[in-house]
């Protein structure tokens, strides 16, 4: 049986190679339709919170039940006693120079997402890189203290319930004022859905940072 999975796999590979597949006809363009009704350049990011709002909407909510699923997980768990980290100096340079260019990359994907490639997704994913980096250079007290003094925990729910409630108004036919076509502000609230996913990712990657370092240790 395994080799008709083999034979089906190179049979539906050459099938691509040698059978081109046609562009449809249509009687307009699907992308210029999408930037002349979202009121952005970038096509993505159009679908993504706006044709497709719906769907991101339950994307954001599935990466919160994870957070608080690791959060659930582990929170019987001893913690773990020994917490290797990168003691040498040229590791923690090169790590914290890592994470500053990591969070600037986070910082324009979150406020230039609707205009260029990047968005709130990718921006989350960097902030939570650069969160990453510093917590393999740095005191897991110092990380959990500023975690706490910042209120992190409460800005990623208040996060996610602007979000939600943004997204429940433009659902529901209510839309901000579009702007000119490429400018930073337009897009109606395209950009603030960004940013907040963005916060969003962010916050969440380092509540999780924090636990598995509690539980699992680092390195």
């Amino acid at each position: 049986m395994k080799w008709v999975y083999i034979a089906a796999g190179i049979a539906l590979y050459v099938k691509f190679l040698i059978i081109g597949n046609p562009e449809p006809d249509f009687p307009v363009s699907i992308v210029e339709t999408l930037v002349a009704e979202s009121g952005v350049p970038n096509a993505v990011t159009a679908v993504i919170l706006r044709n497709r709002l719906y769907d991101t909407i339950f994307e954001v909510v599935v990466f919160t039940i994870a957070v608080m699923g690791a959060k659930f997980m582990l929170a019987n768990e001893q913690p773990f006693c020994a917490i290797y980290q990168f003691t040498d100096g040229p590791s923690i340079i090169l790590a914290r120079l890592g994470a500053t260019i990591a969070a600037l990359v986070g910082i324009e994907l979150a406020i230039r997402g609707h205009l260029s490639p990047g968005g709130g997704f990718a921006a989350g994913v960097a902030g939570g890189t650069a969160i990453g980096l510093v917590a393999i250079t740095s005191s897991t007290e110092w990380m959990q203290g500023i975690y706490k003094r910042w209120n992190a925990a409460t800005w990623e729910k208040v996060s996610v319930l602007i979000f939600i409630v943004l997204s429940a108004i433009t659902l529901g036919g209510g839309e901000l004022p579009h702007g000119q076509l490429g400018a930073l502000v337009s897009g109606g609230v395209i950009p603030l859905l960004n940013i907040l996913v963005a916060i969003k990712v962010a916050l969440g990657s380092w509540a999780v940072i924090l636990v598995f370092i509690h539980h699992r240790g680092l390195l």
